[in-house]
């Protein structure tokens, strides 16, 4: 049932003109991969580990291999050609042998031709399905578990963030925010994580304002909240972030830890960490292929434009985004049920009727996007010290959710823009989600806007802005709106940006078998 009598005929308008901004886009992303996508292949082939003897620190063993291969024979062909010809050539082994070696100054890459070239992409095509096997049986036992142990009672999901820094710490959070109610445990990254141009390896304790993403945090983490899921009766999921420099990377480390969800919006990182264009569409494409494999749900961000801009007049850019969002998504193979498409509560409570005017937008996104689990979150750019009024404006948030029927609601801190929250905090936070459920849950049947009033008149209003706005990125082109900054007031030219000079162009005879195999086999 249809509350805001949205036009259908504008509705397939705005998808059909999003798909058309999209296009030019995903036909770029295909004719290009990064240095990113040829490390998150080899990881599907195996390679693990770090050359720990290096003098600037640590160097992942991936980066060691494909940073040579490009240096010798250039990545236009794939890393999988080389490293496999490379490996059989010495008679190797593994691929972590091959990464010694190559540290030693024994590997010289190329590419093969001919039988070379057919057995050493047979090879590569063995290693990587199995790599792809492990994502799958990851999200086979994520379904078991879901089957044994069942899904929470209730919508919204309730959202909660940890970011200690410390590994260890955040586990003892986050098990007892599960056991205080939350359903989805979200581990922040340490600040600045996205502009390094490599995945940390090992269990670290030393993040700033988050922890570091690894594969060995992800084993934690998710270990910890099966223990934890196993005591409240119910499955937690989990949370990071598949962004920044290596996307691709991450995305396939989430996959064979089995995390449930992933930051991985398919602008953010333009935006608001200034890396190149060009780079994140490409990354981001391969990222959510794995994500679709893995069974992963995707986290949006738009509602770090409204942080930007002002939330009242972008509120269209909103929409926009979400619908380029969810292009790019089925693109590569994500279905509906995934598409965590985010939105916010970001009005500034001073504006007349601001409640109604938040009613509006999320009432607007859930209709557009009525399978999609929306991710809906709390204010942050008008919250201040003073924490009762940010206590209230959580309560109107949790309400507002609950009347638009939100998907994964984030739960909201009084403490916002004053100190990193203790756990004292979220248990306060927690405590107001659960009167809003218990006192506003079923709220949601009885909200019936009128027909000719205030809240619809607005959506209306939006959706055809939004229609406006997209008509004129489809004659701009994607990335020129981008350049001018039409999202989030931010503007970023595709030629500039961190990471642009990991970008490569693909060559005729380019083989990567993790790309054939996730486009062939996505979705199940």
């Amino acid at each position: 049932m249809t509350l805001l009598h949205l036009d259908p005929q504008v509705v397939k308008q705005a998808r059909g003109l999003a798909a058309r901004a999209c296009e030019p886009v995903i036909e770029m992303a295909k004719a290009h991969t990064t240095v990113a996508v040829e490390r998150a292949t080899l990881r599907l082939a195996g390679i693990t580990g770090a050359d720990t003897g290096h003098r600037a620190g640590d160097v992942p063993w991936v980066n060691r291999v494909v940073d040579s291969i490009r240096e010798q024979c250039g990545l236009e062909h794939g890393s999988a050609l080389p490293a496999f010809h490379a490996l059989r050539s010495h008679n190797l082994g593994s691929l972590t042998e091959l990464a010694e070696a190559t540290a030693a100054g024994m590997i010289q890459y190329s590419v093969p031709t001919g039988k070379d070239r057919t057995a050493a992409a047979k090879a590569a095509r063995v290693a990587i399905s199995a790599g792809i096997r492990k994502v799958d049986r990851s999200r086979a036992q994520r379904d078991k578990l879901i089957t044994k142990l069942g899904d929470p009672a209730q919508r919204p999901w309730i959202y909660l963030i940890v970011a200690t820094g410390d590994i260890d710490e955040d586990v003892v959070q986050a098990c007892n925010a599960a056991r205080a109610g939350a359903d989805i445990i979200a581990v922040i990254r340490s600040t600045g994580q996205s502009l390094l141009d490599y995945v940390p390896e090992g269990a670290t304790h030393h993040g700033f304002a988050g922890t570091y993403a690894t594969q060995e945090n992800f084993r934690i983490m998710r270990a910890a909240l099966d223990t934890v899921s196993a005591e409240v009766g119910r499955y937690v999921r989990l949370t990071n972030y598949a962004s920044g420099l290596c996307m691709p990377e991450i995305a396939v480390l989430a996959g064979l830890q089995r995390l449930d969800m992933m930051l991985n919006d398919s602008m953010y990182g333009i935006l608001f960490r200034d890396i190149n264009p060009i780079r994140t569409f490409v990354d981001q494409r391969f990222s959510r292929q794995v994500h679709a494999r893995a069974g992963i749900i995707i986290n949006t961000g738009e509602d770090n434009y409204l942080t930007t801009a002002d939330a009242v007049d972008a509120a269209h850019t909103v929409t926009v985004s979400q619908l380029i969002n969810e292009r790019f998504a089925h693109e590569a193979g994500l279905a509906d049920w995934q598409l965590g498409l985010g939105h916010a509560f970001e009005i500034n409570p001073d504006v007349p009727e601001s409640f109604r005017l938040e009613l509006a937008h999320a009432l607007l996104a859930r209709e557009l996007f009525p399978d999609a689990p929306l991710k809906w979150m709390p204010p942050t750019k008008h919250m201040t010290g003073n924490v009762f009024h940010g206590y209230l404006l959580d309560g109107f948030f949790n309400l507002a959710g609950m009347l638009t029927g939100q998907s994964i609601l984030l739960v909201g801190m009084m403490t916002e823009a004053v100190v990193t929250p203790f756990l004292s905090d979220r248990d306060l936070a927690l405590a107001n989600v659960r009167y809003v459920l218990n006192a506003a849950g079923k709220l949601a049947e009885d909200f019936q806007p009128s027909p000719d009033g205030f809240i619809v008149k607005r959506a209306h209003q939006v959706l055809g802005e939004a229609v406006d706005l997209l008509e004129r990125v489809v004659d701009d082109g994607l990335l020129k709106a981008i350049s001018v900054g039409t999202f989030g007031l931010m503007k970023r030219p595709p030629d500039k940006g961190k990471g642009a000079d990991g970008v490569i162009a693909i060559a005729e005879d380019y083989l990567n078998p993790a790309v054939e195999l996730l486009e062939t086999g996505a979705t199940r």
